[in-house]
């Protein structure tokens, strides 16, 4: 008897740190995802322009995909590469975009197929945490395409503001 209630005071000694290291995270719903690409085509048709927006989730899964009519086929790639290359490095495409030219040992993020460094991908945050990331192509260049995803997300308050 002694031998048991040692053993069951061993396995909850193990079972403690075992739930000490699950993480509660925020999953990017359908319905955020939706708001999100509706808002970034919205600031766009403003300005007279066309634009494919994709939102990923934090595990890089398409949530939403959504692309206005006349815009090249081209886009709807390039909106979610520019979405996962902002998730997978948690930062602004323009600004991986800009150290790539400044930095040699930056550029060679170039060469890796899955990235692009354009203009247009933001991450998505929610109290300091990565939720997804937001793709923007097809605007009429990288500046255009990243103040859409900068008005889409300005357009949600559950998240962090862009940076």
């Amino acid at each position: 008897m002694k031998h048991l209630v040692l053993a069951a005071g061993m396995l909850g000694l193990l079972a403690g740190p075992a739930q000490a290291q699950l993480q509660t995270v925020s999953d990017l719903s359908l319905n955020a995802a939706q708001q999100l690409s509706g808002a970034a085509m919205a600031a766009c048709q403003l300005k007279g322009r066309q634009i494919v927006v994709t939102v990923l989730d934090r595990g890089g899964n398409i949530v939403s995909v959504q692309r206005a009519d006349g815009v090249g086929p081209h886009n709807t790639e390039a909106s979610r590469r520019k979405a996962y290359t902002a998730l997978s490095t948690r930062t602004d495409t323009q600004t991986l975009a800009t150290n790539a030219r400044a930095n040699p040992d930056a550029a060679n993020l170039t060469t890796l197929p899955e990235l692009l460094l354009l203009g247009g991908g933001l991450p998505l945050t929610a109290k300091g945490h990565i939720v997804g990331a937001i793709g923007v192509a097809g605007g009429g260049g990288a500046l255009h395409d990243r103040a859409c995803a900068q008005a889409a997300i300005a357009a949600m308050p559950e998240l962090d503001p862009a940076i």
